[in-house]
This record gives structure tokens, C-alpha cells and sequence, in this order.
């Protein structure tokens, strides 16, 4: 399944702002793994973490806005890592 969800995600359209009416699954990875997903329904935004994720990344109380690029790199800052957001659906 974790190899299905890999694929899925190689496959993902490029990073695209949501308007305020429209849906978005984003899966959020770093170091090649997958350790949360980003959602978007009619205008509101939430952040769902696995259970391994790092808490740095799970703890993270900022805002989240729809601008996702700025959103993986304040991520990317809290983690010393690069994260990354690739878009699932849309």
C-alpha cells in the first residue's frame, strides 16, 4: 500500500492554489517518506499527521492559508529538511 501511495504521489499534478469553493488532498513527505496530508474543502484547511511523523512537523501551530509552497517552506525551516506537498487530487 505504501508503494501504491509512492506511485500516486509520483504521479501528482504540480502544486496549485485552491480557491475558496474548490477541494484539494495533498500528501506531505520529507526525507522519501510520506508523514502527513494536507486537505482542503470548501475553503478550509487542515494538517493530519502519521503517527511517526516528527513532532517538530505534528506540533507546528502556524497558519495555514492555502499558500502551500510558503506553508512547505516554514515546514522545511521547523524541520532542517526540505518537506514537500504533491498534490494527490484537485
Amino acid at each position: 500500500m505504501f508503494s501504491l501511495a509512492n506511485d500516486l504521489v509520483s504521479r501528482a499534478a504540480r502544486l496549485f492554489a485552491v480557491g475558496r469553493d474548490e477541494q484539494g488532498l495533498w500528501a506531505v513527505t520529507t526525507r522519501g517518506r510520506i508523514v502527513g496530508a494536507l486537505v482542503c474543502s470548501g475553503g478550509d484547511w487542515r494538517l493530519s499527521w502519521s503517527g511517526d511523523a516528527d513532532p517538530r512537523l505534528a506540533n507546528y501551530a502556524g497558519a495555514i492559508d492555502g499558500d502551500v509552497e510558503d506553508l512547505a517552506q516554514a515546514l522545511s525551516l521547523r524541520l532542517g529538511a526540505p518537506v514537500r506537498f504533491d498534490a494527490v487530487s484537485g
